[in-house]
Order: structure tokens, then sequence, then C-alpha cells
């Protein structure tokens, strides 16, 4: 059962996440990516449970198509980044593609790089009955799992594209596979872009967590990529991301207006300038933190 005296330590831990089920009085697990200290430092602040380093980093902050390309060492890099800017959220980290589908020996390597690397608490990573043995030997060796089922971003060729997952015959497959990575140690499972009912009868059906992400509202938590919900995305987004600010306008309205002023001559104005040239005085800081 959920304690409400473990959600008042100052770190949240794997096992205050592991009790976190709606059904049993938990308050749900609120998620969001980040890929750099700023964003987690304010997303922290904000109150999340768990920050992701996700390999969606690939597209929000490298411009790809996709998060194939995403490497073992870019996701570590990021990850030191946003661990020290993380004072009370859980951090996760995206397991990349080909960092662990070789082999369960590779998967525990490549976790325990993101650990010793990355300083992460725990790490994620997708497929279920196929990589099950993948996630208990990495939990076998002490490093906590976060699994993820239905949408696979990583096999997105495979599928065709970022389609909804779990229609029809499909469904009893994703079932199986959040079951199968409960059962080899996953503290909780994300589930990606399937039909609300069947991410009600997963969340009923496992012990520990899930987190939805278009994955409807019976979910024991949720998650979102920090730019989608902050508005800072362009072009097309998911149905499933809400904008809760417009802060993509607001900063390209900031910019034009410090264009503006820097063409006019109206910025920097005296009051951004150090005391002229005279007796030595004391150094003013420059720190930003």
């Amino acid at each position: 059962m959920y304690s409400a005296t473990s959600a008042s330590l100052r770190k949240i831990t794997v096992p205050e996440l592991s009790a976190r089920k709606k059904s049993q009085g938990a308050p749900p697990i609120a998620m969001v990516t980040a890929y750099d200290f700023t964003m987690a430092r304010l997303i922290d602040e904000g109150g999340a449970d768990m920050v992701l380093v996700g390999d969606s980093l690939g597209m929000v902050v490298q411009g790809l198509g996709n998060t194939i390309p995403v490497t073992l060492d870019e996701i570590a890099y990021h990850g030191r980044a946003v661990v020290r800017g993380t004072q009370r959220a859980h951090v996760t980290g995206d397991m990349p593609f080909m960092s662990y589908q070789i082999s369960a020996a590779q998967a525990v390597e490549s976790a325990g790089k993101l650990m010793k690397e990355g300083g992460f608490e725990s790490v994620k990573l997708e497929g279920g009955e196929a990589m099950a043995e993948h996630v208990y030997r990495i939990v076998r060796a002490g490093i906590p799992v976060v699994g993820h089922v239905g949408l696979l971003p990583q096999s997105v060729h495979a599928l065709g594209g970022f389609k909804v997952q779990g229609r029809g015959d499909s469904a009893a497959q994703i079932v199986r596979d959040a079951l199968a990575v409960e059962d080899a140690g996953a503290f909780c499972v994300v589930l990606e872009a399937i039909p609300p009912d069947l991410a009600a009868e997963i969340t009923a059906a496992l012990s520990v967590p899930t987190i939805g992400i278009g994955a409807g509202g019976a979910c024991d938590g949720q998650v979102l990529v920090c730019t989608d919900l902050l508005g800072m995305s362009r072009g097309h987004a998911p149905k499933f991301a809400k904008r809760f600010a417009e802060l993509g306008d607001a900063i390209a309205g900031a910019v034009r207006e410090y264009v503006r002023d820097v063409r006019s001559g109206e910025f920097p104005g005296r009051e951004h300038a150090y005391k002229p040239n005279g007796p030595e005085e004391p150094t003013e800081p420059l720190l930003r933190h």
C-alpha cells in the first residue's frame, strides 16, 4: 500500500513509486521529459515525481525524424546535466536503440553504463515478452527498470510509423507484454499510444504502476515531453499532448523584442553596463546560478 510518509521524503525513491497505484489511494505519478540542467531544475521545482531523459532527445534536441540514431553516450551526457538539476524527482534514462537488444549481457552492460556515467536512478527500455529476460537480468544486477509497451518508437519502421497500437487481435499481445515485464521485475510500466480501455485493463492487471502517454486517464500516472507540455513545439503535435503554456510564442516574441532593441540602440542601456573605468573596486559577481 502507498504510504503518505514516503511521499514526504526529499528524494522520491523506487519503492515509493512502485507503491503508487491509484486504486490503493496513491496520487498518480507525474513524469516529464527533460534533456538539460535548466529544464530539469524547473520541472523539479514544479513538483514532478519523475524526470525522464528520453531518446526523444533525437527529435526534440537534435531535430531528427525518429529516436533511432540516439546513442548511449548521448543519453549519459544529457543525464548528467538533468541529474544536476534535480533534487526531489526520480531520474530515469532511456536505453537507446541497439544498446540492449542484442543480448541480456549487453543490456546489463549498457544499463550499468547509464547508472555510472549518466547518474541515473533507473533505466527504461522498450519491449515486452521478447525483452523480459533482459529486464530480469538488469534488475538482478541491482538496477531498477521502467518497462515500456504499446507503441515502441525504436520500432517505428517495423510498425509502419507512429501509430496507435493494441487494436483488435494485437491487444492481447500488449497485455502479455506488460505482464511479462512486470514479472521480470520492472517497478512501473509505460503504456504508449494504446486505446484507453486496453490501458485500463492492463492497469487493473498489474500490481506495479502504469504510466500513460496517449493511453487515457485510467493509468496510474502520465508522462509528457517537456516541449509539448510547455507549448514550445512547432508543427504537428500528437493528440494526447496537452499544451499547458505557450512558451514557444513567448520565447519568439522576447527574441523579436531583443533584436529590435539591439538594432535601435535601446539595449544595452546604462542600467545594463558596469561602472566607468576608475579606482579599482571589488569585482562584481558574474555567476548565473
